[in-house]
């Protein structure tokens, strides 16, 4: 069955709504390690998009498309030495899929995570914040009985702005 003009429409402004919660996401994230790298507590930058050039135009121009994410979101050290790593995903329904995290990007996190890098995902459902550690995310189903956390099952492991308008995932 061929979707309607109407479902096409509004499949698009839901995406268009989705996309823009996760750059909101991933900029209050940004603000945040710059915070931290400022203070002299950790450097932490985003993991660059893999890309996989399709054709090469003029002037050092290429047409491109995204290849698949294969490692988390954000990496870096922090002031004691530690690696963190974690993955940033946002949601309007407010629960999480466990499988919003991919196969390949938990194959890094457990990677990373038996040589004790500080790892989890931040978990954005619009205005709540949560930093779901590494372990806990991967065993929601004994945790909470489902594969998925609900905003309020999340309250445990809540974030808030600290005094400087900045998401404290380190607090």
């Amino acid at each position: 069955m061929t979707p309607s003009v109407q479902e096409l429409q509004r499949a698009k402004f839901i995406g268009a709504k989705n996309r823009a919660q996760g750059q909101t996401l991933e900029q209050q994230i940004l603000m945040a390690c710059g915070f931290y790298k400022a203070k002299g507590l950790a450097h932490i930058e985003k993991t660059p998009e893999p890309m996989r050039v399709l054709r090469p135009l003029e002037n050092g121009q290429f047409v491109a498309c995204f290849a698949k994410k294969a490692q988390p979101d954000f990496q870096g050290t922090l002031s004691s030495g530690r690696a963190v790593m974690f993955e940033a995903k946002s949601t309007r329904t407010g629960k999480i899929e466990q499988k919003a995290v991919t196969q390949e990007q938990a194959d890094f996190l457990d990677a990373h995570m038996t040589m004790n890098a500080l790892c989890f995902v931040v978990v954005s459902y619009g205005d709540v914040f949560a930093a779901v550690p590494w372990k806990d995310w991967k065993r929601m189903k004994e945790i909470f009985g489902h594969k998925y956390m609900t905003r309020e099952e999340s309250q445990r492991y809540r974030i808030k702005f600290n005094h400087n308008g900045i998401l404290d995932f380190f607090a």
